[in-house]
């Protein structure tokens, strides 16, 4: 099921919301954002809406609904599903007008609300992706921007070309930015918790910022820091953090196989005990 909001009205299915005209069609002006709504729990909900109103400003929109607007709308639409239901909520503001720069006073927001169980913690295959993250001097890498997508899309059709679901892409120096979908963690030999640090080329995503503080209160403590591709070959546990699996492990990295390790699982029970709780 799928329901958009767009336009002061709500409606069902592939609601259209784009001209061939609008800015955002054929220049790129888009940013969304991705909130969960699991049997009607949203932890974290407001920092997503949060988000996208400074990744509108990134790229000269401007969002036209408030946090507590969109909030508003979020808790009406999920009222429409049933109370059990796992949805992807997807807030999108996009530029209409504008022949090159985009006019920011007539940016359209639709936000729309679809069915997506949450995927089961069996885990996933990953390779290295021979691409790269561009930096902040060559994209807007500080915002949840779509166009910053069509390099994850290659980096996935690469992947899959090789038999992986999965890649872990670098930054413009060779070192780990993170899964092409997510944000990557990994436990060493010594038993360190250790993900990249944001170096302006990836989002420090929402979920993984709250993973790190429930594994800090649970007494595991996760290392910020430049990661050498080479380290994963020797990690003992590797996994993600997003909004779409919250916590996912990877069960084989270029051909080894890797358990679904104690730090995956804690997170993901820490994870889900929070947003039972929000």
């Amino acid at each position: 099921m799928y329901l958009t909001y767009f336009n002061g009205a709500w409606s069902e299915g592939n609601a259209p919301l784009f001209g061939a005209m609008d800015h955002s069609v054929w220049l790129g002006s888009s940013v969304f954002d991705g909130a969960r709504s699991i049997r009607g729990h949203m932890a974290d909900l407001r920092l997503h809406l949060q988000r996208v109103i400074y990744s509108a400003e990134r790229l000269g929109l401007n969002c036209p609904l408030s946090v507590d607007e969109m909030e508003q709308l979020v808790r009406e639409g999920v009222a429409k599903f049933p109370a059990d239901a796992e949805l992807y909520i997807r807030p999108l503001v996009f530029g209409t007008d504008g022949l090159l720069i985009p006019v920011a006073e007539k940016s359209a927001f639709a936000l729309t609300l679809f069915d997506a169980p949450m995927p089961a913690f069996t885990g996933f295959s990953a390779c290295l992706s021979e691409l790269r993250r561009p930096d902040a001097a060559m994209a807007p890498t500080d915002a949840k921007a779509s166009s910053l997508y069509a390099n994850t899309t290659r980096a996935l059709r690469a992947a899959k070309e090789r038999g992986y679901d999965n890649a872990v892409v670098c930054d413009s120096e060779g070192h780990v930015a993170e899964f092409a979908t997510a944000n990557i963690f990994f436990v060493t030999p010594a038993g360190q918790v250790v993900t990249p640090v944001p170096n302006g080329t990836f989002l420090s995503g929402i979920t993984r910022g709250r993973v790190i503080a429930l594994l800090k209160e649970a007494g595991i403590v996760v290392e910020e820091r430049s990661v050498k591709p080479e380290e994963l070959n020797s990690a003992v546990e590797i996994f993600n953090t997003g909004n779409f699996g919250k916590v996912t492990p990877c069960i084989r990295y270029e051909g080894r196989d890797l358990p679904v390790g104690p730090i995956a699982t804690k997170a993901r029970e820490l994870y889900m005990a929070y947003s039972d709780a929000n």
